[in-house]
């Protein structure tokens, strides 16, 4: 049998002396107004963090000659990783603003509420998971640029500035990237848990 859910969306059951139609109609006004909004300031914020992150992440791939101490590599893996996460929570917050626009179109049935969820959760699995690798990839090179820094020698300083024993430009693009990405999939929970607090109220 099919679920309620699938057939009238973001409505619960009523009785027969309850005004279901203006019950819905309310529901589903939240809903489409927390889809557009919350997708359109999540895409939005998201983007520019993305963009700000992959400059970043780009600087400190190109930057080769710095690359050589253990653990950069798998840093700047995960940080990378974190940025695809990124990448896809920002699609799914452009989604959630054209979910918003079918439930204003009257030739077109609005999204499903398990659908709707069922999108919701992914959203939140995968800002989890790349906030998750971010971390990884900012406390190894968080260990990188305190390891480096309680072994520094003041009397080396000024004698190889590019030794890679030395806390570079590199270090400081990835952590600033995790930052960034980390902040990303912030916005992204944040936004999806406000979608599903209004669809499930």
């Amino acid at each position: 049998m099919t679920k309620e859910s699938d057939i009238t969306p973001y409505s619960d059951r009523v009785s027969d002396s309850s005004p279901a139609p203006a019950s819905k109609s309310v529901r589903m006004r939240r809903v489409a107004n927390a889809l557009k909004w919350s997708g359109l300031a999540g895409f939005w914020i998201q983007v520019f963090l993305a963009v700000v992150s992959a400059l970043a992440l780009a600087a400190a791939i190109i930057n080769e000659k710095e690359r050589s101490s253990p653990g950069v590599s798998f840093g700047l893996f995960c940080a990378v990783c974190g940025l695809i996460c990124l990448i896809v929570g920002t699609c799914i917050s452009f989604r959630y603003s054209k979910m918003a626009s079918k439930f204003n179109r009257s030739n077109t049935p609005p999204p499903k509420k398990s659908t709707t969820l069922k999108i919701v959760q992914v959203a939140i699995i995968t800002s989890l998971i790349g906030t998750l690798l971010t971390i990884f990839g900012a406390q190894t090179i968080a260990g990188i640029v305190l390891s480096k820094t309680l072994s520094l020698d003041p009397g080396e300083f000024f004698s190889s500035q590019r030794d890679t024993r030395f806390v570079n430009s590199l270090d400081l693009f990835i952590i600033l990237a995790c930052i960034n990405i980390i902040a990303g999939h912030f916005v992204g929970i944040v936004s999806s848990l406000w979608i599903n607090r209004q669809i499930e109220r």
